[in-house]
């Protein structure tokens, strides 16, 4: 025969007592656990070295895609280029009008493009992280001086360039897009004159002329 034992009003009080402090762990316990799978500010900065942008994003010009596809860091060759996160190198070679450069595949699905290096540090299919040592920043490929040309792509495609300011911002990168008065940095080279002169050939590549195919 089974008994049941009445509850007595000090086991009342000792119940109501640990409920709120069991349920509170639950709770902070969770959030814990939330906070590790999405912490904020996990970004870097893609160089450490003093810079401006001296191209911004969307400028409209003779560009394939009708517009400016990344920002343009103005630095001086053989600057260090970082990670902005974590993800998987798919290119790291010398890639059309981009010069030399490294294609990441970020955690989120999206693609961190870095050009114009002047080497490069990374092979493809490695695994980076956040302030991974990329390779140096130069003046390789179609660009009219030293600087860092970084995009950020939904897809590996040229043409599906999204604004990285509020990209990196949503990572904890802050960039100050402070341009000067002066007509935009033609980072890309002379367009018009190499169109002109018969050299405008579609390059394999994640270049400005034809979209970059899957290898």
């Amino acid at each position: 025969m089974t008994t049941f034992r009445k509850s007595t009003p000090l086991r009342r009080m000792l119940l109501l007592a640990i409920a709120p402090t069991a349920t509170g762990c639950v709770l902070a316990l969770a959030a814990s656990q939330v906070a590790l799978a999405a912490p904020a500010g996990t970004g870097s900065h893609p160089t450490k070295a003093r810079h401006r942008i001296s191209s911004p994003y969307g400028v409209r010009g003779t560009w394939q895609a009708g517009h400016h596809t990344g920002i343009d860091l103005a630095v001086r060759t053989g600057t260090k280029v970082r990670s902005v996160g974590s993800g998987t190198v798919v290119l790291a070679r010398r890639s059309g009008a981009y010069g030399k450069a490294v294609t990441i595949r970020m955690k989120d699905g999206r693609y961190t493009l870095f050009g114009h290096l002047s080497r490069i540090t990374v092979r493809p299919g490695q695994k980076v992280r956040a302030r991974t040592h990329l390779g140096y920043s130069g003046a390789t490929g179609r660009a009219t001086g030293p600087h860092l040309h970084f995009e950020v792509r939904t897809t590996r495609y040229y043409g599906s360039d999204i604004n990285p300011l509020p990209y990196l911002a949503r990572h904890g990168i802050h960039l100050t897009p402070h341009t000067p008065r002066s007509r935009p940095h033609r980072t890309h080279g002379n367009h018009r004159l190499h169109r002109a002169r018969g050299h405008h050939r579609p390059h394999r590549s994640h270049g400005h002329h034809r979209p970059h195919h899957r290898r």
